[in-house]
């Protein structure tokens, strides 16, 4: 057995154990193989905890249990239900991709089929892959970035994702990458609550910028009281406590993206 053969094994069997232990075997998201239901809890856990995930994502299944309900509900709807997670353009990213697979037989199966939807990037074809259909794919996002960084590449700096991916795929579990996956996210989540920050090693590192005094804090102001009750610029303008340039920027945006229309 070679080092770095030794290595891998031993990597593999404290991810495997942290899982057996401390893995988060409860949530919703994982008690389900449907594509669909994958998708959603996907898109929603981009840039947005767990534990604000968990209610939104069955109140959303509530309302739209299939690719079909959603993709016949109109979007103020739908970004009603949204509201509380936001960066809202994944809500319309939603629903066009529900459109998009209403229209199809059945929900895609391949990789490429499956990035050609809309809004579905290579993690999350990677991820819909893995957690519905359990076919192995080597994908990353930020909890699997940390553990691979923290344990092969401690003390190097500006470490490409080009540089993980043979390793991710050398240590996958081919014949269970459902659960492998689940180990090695709940694992990054458990590192980076010890303290363990990838920001100097990871050359994808991008500090998210606070939302306070942010335009999409302001995106999200209109929407919700779009959501309500139409209004114009001019009512918004009056109503929410910001610049009135600042509303502009944010509703002319807001109509350019189609996330409304006036």
């Amino acid at each position: 057995m070679t080092l770095k053969a030794h290595n891998n094994k031993r990597f593999i069997k404290t991810v495997s154990d942290f899982y057996k232990k401390q893995g988060r075997h409860d949530l919703p998201w994982r008690k389900t193989s449907d594509p669909y239901k994958i998708a959603v809890s996907e898109i929603m856990l981009q840039q947005t905890q767990v534990s604000r995930v968990i209610e939104k994502y069955k109140e959303f299944l509530k309302a739209f249990p299939t690719a079909r309900s959603l993709a016949s509900a109109p979007l103020p709807q739908v970004l009603s239900i949204w509201s509380g997670l936001g960066y809202n353009r994944r809500a319309k990213f939603l629903h066009e991709m529900a459109k998009a697979v209403s229209k199809q037989k059945s929900f895609p199966k391949t990789l490429e089929d499956l990035k050609a939807l809309p809004g579905i990037g290579a993690y999350t074809a990677g991820a819909i892959t893995v957690f519905a259909y359990n076919d192995p794919a080597v994908f990353i996002e930020t909890n699997i970035r940390t553990v691979y960084l923290h344990h092969f590449f401690a003390d190097k700096k500006n470490v490409s994702d080009k540089e993980l991916f043979p390793i991710i795929k050398a240590t996958l579990d081919h014949k269970n990458p459902r659960e492998w996956y689940w180990a090695l996210m709940d694992y990054g989540s458990y590192l980076k609550s010890q303290g363990v920050v990838i920001h100097r090693t990871s050359k994808a590192y991008k500090k998210q910028p606070p939302l306070k005094g942010s335009l999409r804090e302001v995106r999200g102001a209109i929407l919700k009281q779009l959501v309500v009750q139409p209004r114009t610029l001019s009512q918004l303008q009056k109503i929410l406590p910001f610049e009135k340039e600042r509303i502009s920027e944010a509703y002319t945006a807001l109509k350019k993206e189609k996330l409304i229309t006036a």
